[in-house]
């Protein structure tokens, strides 16, 4: 349970007025305001109007009619885990057409950056655009000058360069189906890299570790391991209690998705900690932090600990997402994404309706 300490609300984080939104995060060349409501303007060139929406209820609402749910950040649940962390306001727009809802940008307002982000942060991934109208993605896209960070979205190259989107940190997936068991997977690397893997595997053996499923308290753990680790460098994540606040609700309000979480004990004491989510198949490598100090070789010997898991439990893929961290390139495939920064940040103004 939360300590009372870890119950942030800023209430600086809200949204600015209409007004405000309008000559700062819009295009004026390209968008207008109506006169069918105080929260609608409606793009140039188009019968398309672009609501507004700031209840986080009727954000709910239209979130769950939009999403396609095919990935785990594309649930509500785990998105909204990082709401009650952050607790910034949601700015969801709406595009409608003759009365009819057509699209979803589901984003919210970072009043530390004064910056419109995806809804639950820079941490989501493979983000799509949820546009019946996929021709109108690149008038939505030149909306926005700058003010506007969209990360991690999943595009094919093609399409990226044509909406002028730059290259982001790519993910990283593990496929079970091309690898369906460790012994297929050792062979992927070199003579050399596998001495080194077996190495670090029966060093950690000859601990006589415990796996420990699923006992979810353990989170706290998580936390303690990762600060300590990241002291003497880039401060851990989990140094804001914002962000243990997301982890804790992340098991909390799992229902479309399963939470999971593999302990490592050593002689009694807990020397690694991993949260994991499944959901329609795969299985997402949400977090993990170890007593690298003491155990060097305890962060590799934990990724096949996490992938022989994923096989046992049947997944069809392991997903270790976004950033490298120097290691997950020698061990997975990339997967690219991209990211956009408004127009005028990224150098380049989009041709209307192109």
């Amino acid at each position: 349970m939360a300590n009372g300490n870890d119950e942030i609300i800023k209430d600086s984080n809200q949204v600015p007025g209409l007004d405000y939104f309008y000559s700062s995060f819009f295009n004026d060349e390209t968008i207008a305001p109506c006169k069918k409501g105080e929260n609608m303007l409606q793009l140039k060139q188009h019968d398309v109007f672009v609501r507004i929406e700031t209840d986080l209820e009727i954000c709910h609402q239209l979130f769950e009619e939009f999403s396609p749910k095919k990935s785990l950040f594309e649930l509500w649940e785990f998105r909204y885990a990082f709401y009650l962390g952050d607790k910034c306001q949601p700015v969801f727009l709406i595009f409608e057409r003759s009365g009819e809802p057509i699209g979803l940008l589901p984003l919210w307002y970072e009043s530390d950056n004064d910056e419109l982000r995806w809804f639950g942060s820079w941490w989501q991934e493979g983000n799509t655009f949820w546009i019946n109208d996929k021709s109108l993605i690149p008038s939505i896209i030149n909306l926005f000058p700058q003010k506007i960070l969209l990360n991690a979205i999943s595009v094919s190259p093609r399409m990226a360069k044509k909406l002028g989107f730059v290259a982001d940190d790519p993910k990283y997936l593990l496929s079970l189906e091309e690898y369906p068991n460790i012994e297929v997977f050792l062979q992927k690397f070199n003579k050399k890299k596998r001495y080194n893997l077996c190495r670090d595997q029966k060093i950690i053996l000859s601990y006589h570790p415990k796996t420990v499923i699923n006992r979810f308290s353990d989170i706290e753990n998580l936390f303690k391991l990762s600060i300590k680790r990241f002291a003497d460098k880039d401060k851990s994540a989990f140094v804001r209690p914002e962000r243990r606040k997301t982890f804790r609700e992340i098991i909390k309000l799992a229902k479309e998705y399963e939470p999971r979480m593999i302990t490592t004990e050593i002689n009694g004491k807990i020397v690694g900690v991993d949260l994991a989510a499944i959901h329609k198949g795969i299985y997402y490598s949400l977090n993990g932090a170890y007593d690298l100090k003491r155990y060097p070789g305890l962060g590799n010997y934990t990724n096949f600990v996490l992938i022989q898991d994923a096989i046992n439990l049947g997944a069809k893929a392991v997903d270790f997402l976004e950033v490298s961290y120097g290691w997950k390139e020698d061990w997975f495939k990339p997967i690219p994404l991209f990211q956009f920064k408004g127009y005028l940040d990224q150098g380049k103004s989009l041709m209307l309706g192109q």
